[in-house]
């Protein structure tokens, strides 16, 4: 009996080192945050693991992990028809609300989930319920876009999926079936899926054969650059749930389908040191000593290296292609993007990416709203029921939806 005590309270101990870390005190619901962060790296550990024996791909695996435990099926209600079918090849989930009375045509908008590029689906049930929520409060068709992922593709077939789909979305006769107003069109998505919304909007506004444009863009912690890994977000959340800063820089690598062994030199900056031509140039289109204000930027200093690695960027281009990275595109294209929402969270190492751009987008005269949470996390608000319901994710949720419907 006594062992069996002992046995107990170690692998409780054991159990709450692995769960614990050191959180900041404006981070709501601390415990339930620890206890997430530790189901997600239990499970990434698991896939690594997998990937380690040679069973399977370690996104394979994570993904398959989180598939399986939070797939939904297409299931409709009263208020919301859902419907899973193909835009030109692609797999979309329709959201279908009701009209609004004396409105008969809907708003609508085009939302990317996040998920590194590699993860996720909006069939699982936190972005089916987000969808669903949004189709129900705005009155509007949601197309949730099931672009491929990697290890099966990479950078640029992702933003290829999205921008076929939306394009057939876009339609005439398809808008017609889905009675939806062209002129009342939205693109959106979170995290790796602002990233895409962002290109696509970018890629939208230049082109001229698009009869329907997007009438604004809602951009939920994006990520928007593989630059500079050292602003003052990523220096002050570098191990913060749910995204610390080396599972955002290996997400890049496979973005990319680079060679791990850059890792450790982009997370320094090695990348674009002053000797790596072309960098230079583009990193002054994310200098944030002048587009963060001083409450952000507080003591940080930016992180420049004289010699770098210049292998890294001949070998991975992609990483200053704007298609990637649209914090970076040039002047003469921001100021063709409509109004604009970005929110951001302050516990995130994407912080940063989201209010530089808000910045330039700005300077480039367009209308933005920026929604800054100082408790919100990385990936909070699709985290609004039990048992991963957050105070700042149903708030954040909430003030997304009410900017959509105010503005859409």
């Amino acid at each position: 009996m006594r062992s069996s005590c002992v046995l107990l309270t170690a692998l409780v101990a054991l159990a709450a080192y692995y769960v614990y870390i050191p959180l900041p005190e404006a981070v709501g619901d601390p415990w339930k945050l620890m206890l997430l962060d530790a189901t997600f790296r239990g499970a990434q550990q698991v896939s690594n693991l997998i990937h380690y024996l040679g069973l399977s791909h370690h996104l394979l695996a994570l993904n398959f992990i989180i598939i399986s435990f939070g797939k939904k099926s297409a299931w409709s209600s009263a208020q919301v028809k859902v419907t899973d079918t193909e835009f030109d090849g692609v797999e979309v989930r329709v959201f279908e609300g009701s009209s609004k009375p004396n409105e008969p045509l809907k708003r609508s908008i085009v939302y990317l989930h996040g998920g590194g590029w590699a993860l996720a689906s909006p069939k699982i049930s936190y972005y089916d319920e987000l969808c669903t929520a949004m189709a129900e409060e705005l009155n509007a068709v949601i197309v949730a876009i099931e672009y491929r992922l990697v290890p099966k593709v990479h950078f640029p077939e992702q933003i290829h999926d999205v921008a076929r789909a939306t394009k057939h979305f876009l339609q005439p006769e398809v808008l017609q079936k889905y009675s939806v107003d062209p002129d009342r069109i939205g693109i959106s998505g979170d995290s790796a899926g602002g990233n895409l919304a962002a290109a696509l909007g970018q890629q939208f506004s230049q082109d001229l054969n698009l009869r329907s444009k997007f009438k604004l863009q809602a951009l939920i912690y994006p990520v928007l650059q593989a630059l500079d890994f050292n602003t003052p977000s990523y220096q002050q959340n570098w191990n913060t749930p749910i995204l610390p800063r080396y599972v955002m820089v290996k997400y890049w690598v496979d973005y990319f389908k680079g060679n791990y062994d850059f890792v450790q030199a982009m997370i320094v900056n090695n990348h674009t040191s002053l000797d790596v031509e072309g960098a230079v140039a583009l990193r002054s289109r994310l200098n944030w000593t002048f587009l963060l204000p001083p409450s952000i930027t507080k003591n940080y200093k930016p992180v420049v290296h004289t010699a770098g690695n210049a292998r890294i960027v001949q070998e991975l281009p992609q990483l200053l292609d704007a298609r990637s990275a649209p914090l970076i595109a040039d002047q003469e294209v921001l100021q063709h993007l409509p109004k604009t929402y970005i929110l951001t969270c302050e516990y995130d190492v994407l912080r940063d990416d989201g209010i530089m751009y808000a910045k330039r987008l700005e300077n480039a005269g367009v209308k933005v709203t920026l929604d800054h949470f100082e408790d919100g996390f990385h990936g909070c608000m699709i985290f609004t029921r039990w048992p991963t319901n957050f105070s700042v994710g149903i708030r954040t949720r909430n003030s997304y939806i009410k900017w959509l419907d105010e503005n859409l």
